[in-house]
């Protein structure tokens, strides 16, 4: 979700009353916190083991089954009170293939059956925990297995995308549509002979592919998959077992365990990273949630009155400051880094959490990786009892270093404001936003060409470093470039539509910063008008590969923009200190007309300076450039990182809704 989208999953949410008790702060504080690595379940030589944190409860059952569903349980055994907060219980025998369920007594009532907030492999539908030997899971090779080494976040080039939307299309080629193994199937093409699944990313030249939730979710029901319902996943269930529906098997733990595992190994044989999009800041349900279920009231912040508060605007939203809570999502990420081998990770609504707690994520993740980096939105969806010095917002970044967040700035400069399906942005004709784009070309750092005070979404420079900024102008969110260029531009020619989205990820992918992507952008795919289709069917979300042939220049330009992009240390500067010295904004004062240099070799480029020219109207432009023996790299929607031709310099014409790029090499 993003700012642009507060109410994702509000309709999957359940309808159960908000908890009445009023949220006690100094209640929560008192209780103990647990942080041994032994909660929920252990097995081991001497038997089965459980730990369940429930500070507050005045009983603790468990239940053993022989199914993940639909039969009674074979044992009932009563937990014993433990150290911290805790309720211990133990089986001599190793339960391999047995399920189990915890029920609490809260208040002098049995609450219903959970699997704990800590299951790690679950059935059908999330409902029982299971027992399973992780060991038995790993694909072959997988002791070896590793992602892609980057020396910086700004190395990445990321694509953003959904499982069903990537694969399940009739032109994909690929067999397991709509899972996790779709992106283990090499030589996938279309009916025309076009590359798709991962040779597609692999030609495209992405680094790392950010897939949309991949944990237990709450709206697809796992028992009933011919039904093809579609959701993007906003909705947690269980936080640390893979979502069923994209397995081949959801009744059977170990099989979405192991198809994830063998997902991750794939991409990481042909050079790609996996970024885990992860939603701890609110859950599916409320009071039935396994939050509430384990200990009422803890895991969530609530008003005055004792309701919910809902800075997520999906009904609720956790505490990450209260410590148990800020110890499950950093445990959690780094179960999923050792685990699945995780390369990154990005926090849905991040300025739900706290700073602290964020800042912990980071720290606690690089010991584990040095190359993995983590991102979120730096916003909520909603007000927040959370004081908002304390919030891990975009106008905070500077108090996590490690941390990135995505700018609205250069989206809504760029291609329009995402609130308005009619508005014009800096690439498709509208004047004014230079200034903005500005703010995005410098990663939102302190320059001393940049006027903060023109700026459209911000007024300073927030981020302490261009390694702090993700650069987007489409993602799953609000209209994807595509159909936002068919609403704002309801005249002009699909090719005209097309120029303009090359200029904006030219703008993109040449800025500071880090460079992001919507799945199928690059040929021009779109949602058919749909901004909020996370229920859509797959008519609407799916990316029909037909396209790519179709849309074959297209493609062509952003594969091509990619690959001068990690050529080129100078659009990949690391620190404020290198983008003010190397970065030099021209004296131009006309609308939709943006002219910079990098220069002298910046960040340790082969190139002695890069000039680039936006022109984000739908008139030619002449600009000045200084006398120099210039290689041309972009011109009039054209783009060879190796060279077009030859140019001495002087006055030039920038055609329409283009980039020209030019580079000297001595």
């Amino acid at each position: 979700m993003n700012q642009g989208l507060s109410i994702v999953t509000m309709l999957l949410l359940s309808a159960s009353p908000a908890i009445k008790a009023v949220d006690n702060d100094a209640a929560f504080l008192s209780y103990p916190t647990y942080d041994g690595d032994d909660l929920e379940l252990t097995v081991d030589s001497k038997g089965t083991h459980w730990r369940l944190w429930s500070p507050a409860a005045e009983a603790v059952r468990l239940m053993i089954y022989p199914t993940d569903r639909n039969t009674a349980a074979t044992d009932t055994i009563d937990m014993t009170r433990s150290e911290r907060g805790t309720w211990v219980a133990s089986v001599p025998e190793q339960l391999y293939g047995r399920y189990y369920t915890f029920s609490v007594l809260d208040k002098g009532k049995w609450l219903a059956e959970t699997p704990g907030v800590w299951a790690k492999a679950v059935g059908t539908n999330g409902e029982r925990a299971a027992i399973i030997d992780f060991t038995t899971t790993d694909p072959e090779g997988w002791s070896k297995d590793k992602g892609p080494k980057i020396g910086n976040i700004n190395d990445a080039v990321i694509y953003e995308m959904h499982h069903r939307d990537f694969s399940l299309h009739p032109s994909s080629g690929i067999v397991h549509k709509g899972k996790f193994l779709a992106l283990t199937e090499p030589s996938t093409k279309s009916p025309q002979g076009d590359r798709t699944g991962i040779d597609h990313l692999k030609e495209l030249g992405v680094t790392h592919v950010h897939i949309l939730p991949s944990y237990d979710y709450n709206s697809v029901d796992e028992a009933n998959l011919p039904a093809n319902t579609y959701n993007w996943g906003y909705d947690p269930i269980n936080y640390n077992a893979p979502e069923g529906s994209y397995s081949t098997d959801p009744a059977n733990p170990a099989t979405r365990v192991t198809e994830m595992k063998e997902m991750v190994k794939s991409l990481h044989d042909n050079g790609i990273g996996v970024i885990m999009d992860v939603v701890y800041n609110h859950t599916a349900n409320n009071d039935d949630s396994n939050f509430s279920l384990t200990a009422p009231g803890y895991y969530y912040r609530h008003r005055p009155d004792g309701s919910y508060s809902d800075a997520s605007g999906c009904g609720n939203e956790t505490a990450s400051e209260r410590q148990q809570m800020r110890d499950y999502i950093i445990n959690s990420v780094k179960y999923w880094a050792k685990e699945y081998h995780i390369d990154g990770f990005r926090f849905d609504l991040m300025a739900i959490h706290d700073i602290e707690t964020m800042n912990e994520v980071i720290a606690a993740l690089k010991e584990i990786n040095p190359d993995i980096f983590v991102y979120g939105e730096g916003w909520t969806a909603g007000d927040s009892p959370l004081p908002v010095e304390q919030r891990a917002l975009k106008e905070n970044v500077a108090k996590m270093p490690q941390i990135a967040v995505f700018s609205d700035d250069i989206r809504d400069a760029v291609k329009g404001h995402y609130s308005d399906a009619s508005d014009r942005g800096f690439a498709t004709g509208k004047p004014g936003l230079e200034e903005t784009v500005k703010i995005g070309i410098v990663a939102a750092t302190d320059h001393p060409q940049i006027d903060y005070s023109k700026g459209n979404n911000s007024k300073f420079a927030y981020a302490a470093s261009p390694t702090q900024i993700i650069n987007y102008v489409s993602c799953h969110d609000d209209l994807m470039l595509t159909d936002k260029l068919r609403k704002s531009m309801p005249d002009a020619t699909d090719a005209e539509r097309q120029r303009a989205a090359r200029l904006a990820q030219t703008i993109v992918l040449t800025s500071q910063g880090t460079p992001f992507i919507f799945a199928g952008e690059e040929i021009f795919r779109d949602k058919k008008g749909v901004h909020n289709s996370y229920n859509s069917p797959d008519s609407i979300n799916a990316i029909d590969w037909n396209l790519k042939h179709d849309n074959a220049a297209q493609f062509e330009y952003y594969k091509e923009l990619i690959k001068l992009r990690k050529e080129h240390p100078a659009f990949r500067m690391t620190t404020t200190e290198q983008v003010r010295k190397h970065l030099k904004f021209d004296n131009i004062n006309e609308p939709n007309l943006i002219s910079y240099s990098l220069t002298d070799h910046a960040n340790g480029d082969e190139w002695k300076e890069i000039k680039l020219v936006f022109n984000g109207s739908d008139e030619a432009r002449e600009v000045k450039i200084p006398k120099g023996d210039w290689t041309v790299i972009a011109e009039d929607g054209q783009i060879n990182s190796e060279g077009l031709g030859k140019a001495k310099g002087g006055k030039m014409t920038v055609a329409p809704r283009s980039a020209l790029i030019l580079a000297m090499t001595k």
